[in-house]
């Protein structure tokens, strides 16, 4: 199988990321003029406990990545089979195991996280999802580690057709009975995305079997226990992550009645933080998570065969591409936060200041996602589970102690959540600087790229005045100015210096 380079694997999942995200405001979109930010704000209160679980079997495909690269860059390709089928093992225990729970213990979570019982239908619908997800992210992680990202892609694709055509179509089925109901039709789509999505990379693997010619695989108790040596650390980091929404699900709304407001205005705050606020912001971190996934298997390889320059000049790439990304969208979701949320969500725009101050998270995030993949690569896979958790602590500190301030309250979990990302990303790339050796040329990388998203807004918000001036119309002014940045904003980088044309052709977009 052909394999990618940095830059392509990474368009290549971030296209597919972002068409995804695309496809998502069909579900999004709809499901916001069915049931309403309270509507929302129940299908919310249990999607962290299924991103709990993603996160807490996520080090499984990306020790599958890690270990089937290092083993296809030495032409073992039995090893590389005997991988993915261990992952398999692991990941369908854990699938079936996290369902099993949520469905036996639906009640007791709602009672003892103190949510609405109206949440109790989108819990129950959230709990199939596992099972097919797992399965899903294993043959993700394989076709990742042979570096060829356009099967993941596909996958992604996929899986989000299925969520919208089965969750928009059960929600709006299932309106009638009350929006309890239809948000937890609505919550069954993340299961049907998981099995067609797992159909078609299981499709694929067949033809991809045939091509690697490894018909009888030995059983290797070694791989199983390396497996869990990559995997546990990072799915505890991942979980670290994840328990910040956790976090935010059974604190905010707790918290925001201690301010004052009652369940109804709760729900619907954090369903304008959950439901909007964090859907746009997390536009840009699918790029990101792009880049990570295309960047553990080529840091991984580099690193095994002992290419210490290479590694060093893909961190420095990575951590450019990293901010390329996140400083735009920073700077263009603060700015047109309230015109972007009438644009997606017509005549529901209410929580664009929200938004505009979770934007700011942005590139924290992204330089911790970054940071943690190059870690992971070369091997070091507990000290980014120690800086999450020490960012984690934070963030519940905040939360705890702004949340219930009646003129903060929502805005205390956003605060919250930009200062423990803040704390991990320092300490992040200062540790990862001690053991590469290397020093991250913040002019470059960061400075660079806040000039051109400054010159780039400010022709974006000059065609939207303009346009909203001759129109009258905000969402039309907004569409094409927000076209008009990214189409601004390729040439402006160029000009800059940060990316040169000839430099990315001649040494990633040929392998």
């Amino acid at each position: 199988m052909k394999k990618q380079s940095l830059i392509k694997g990474t368009f290549v999942l971030g296209a597919a990321g972002i068409l995804s995200k695309f496809l998502g405001l069909f579900f999004r979109w709809p499901l916001q003029m069915l049931i309403g930010d309270e509507g929302v704000g129940y299908y919310q209160m249990s999607f962290p406990l299924y991103m709990f679980f993603i996160a807490a079997a996520s080090g499984i495909p990306v020790a599958v990545s890690k270990m089937v690269s290092e083993r296809n860059a030495i032409g073992d390709h039995e090893g590389v089979i005997q991988v993915l089928r261990k992952s398999i093992l692991l990941m369908v225990i854990l699938g079936t195991g996290f369902t099993a729970i949520l469905l036996i213990f639906s009640n007791p979570i709602i009672h003892f996280l103190k949510w609405d019982r109206k949440s109790y239908y989108s819990l129950i619908a959230i709990a199939f999802a596992p099972i097919f997800i797992s399965i899903m992210s294993a043959f993700r992680g394989f076709f990742q580690g042979l570096q060829n990202m356009n099967y993941t892609a596909a996958s992604q694709i996929i899986e989000q057709i299925g969520r919208v055509i089965v969750g928009v179509g059960l929600a709006y089925l299932l309106l009638p009975k009350g929006i309890e109901y239809s948000a937890g039709g609505a919550a069954l789509g993340a299961a049907a995305g998981g099995l067609f999505g797992g159909i078609y990379l299981i499709v694929k693997y067949v033809y991809v079997r045939k091509e690697i010619n490894v018909f009888k695989v030995a059983d290797n108790k070694d791989v199983l226990s390396k497996l869990l040596y990559i995997a546990i650390p990072v799915s505890l980091g991942a979980a670290v992550s994840s328990i910040m929404s956790l976090i935010d699900s059974a604190l905010v709304p707790q918290k925001l009645l201690e301010a004052g407001f009652t369940y109804r205005e709760a729900a619907i705050l954090y369903g304008q933080l959950t439901g909007k606020a964090f859907v746009l912001i997390n536009i840009p971190l699918t790029i990101s998570s792009a880049l990570c996934a295309s960047l553990m298997p080529i840091i991984a390889e580099s690193y095994i065969l002992n290419r210490k320059v290479d590694v060093i000049n893909k961190v420095d790439l990575s951590f450019k591409i990293s901010m390329v990304i996140a400083i735009p969208s920073t700077i263009g979701l603060y700015v047109l936060a309230h015109p972007i949320l009438d644009l997606i969500f017509p005549g529901q725009s209410a929580g664009f200041d929200i938004l505009q101050y979770s934007a700011l998270s942005i590139p924290f995030i992204v330089l911790v996602q970054t940071s943690t993949a190059v870690l992971q690569g070369i091997g070091h896979y507990v000290r980014p589970v120690a800086n999450l958790a020490l960012g984690c602590i934070i963030k519940v500190v905040i939360t705890l102690f702004l949340v219930p301030i009646p003129h903060i309250n929502i805005y205390g979990a956003v605060l919250g959540s930009i200062g423990g990302y803040i704390a991990t990303c320092i300490l992040n790339i200062i540790f990862l600087s001690r053991k590469l050796k290397i020093r991250v040329n913040y002019f470059e990388t960061m400075v660079k790229p806040a000039f051109a998203s400054i010159f780039m807004m400010a022709a974006v918000v000059i065609i939207y005045l303009y346009v909203y001036n001759y129109s009258m119309n905000s969402r039309i002014a907004c569409f094409l100015a927000v076209i008009a940045g990214v189409i601004i904003y390729v040439p402006i980088i160029v000009i800059f210096g940060i990316f040169k044309y000839s430099y990315i052709k001649r040494r990633f977009l040929k392998k």
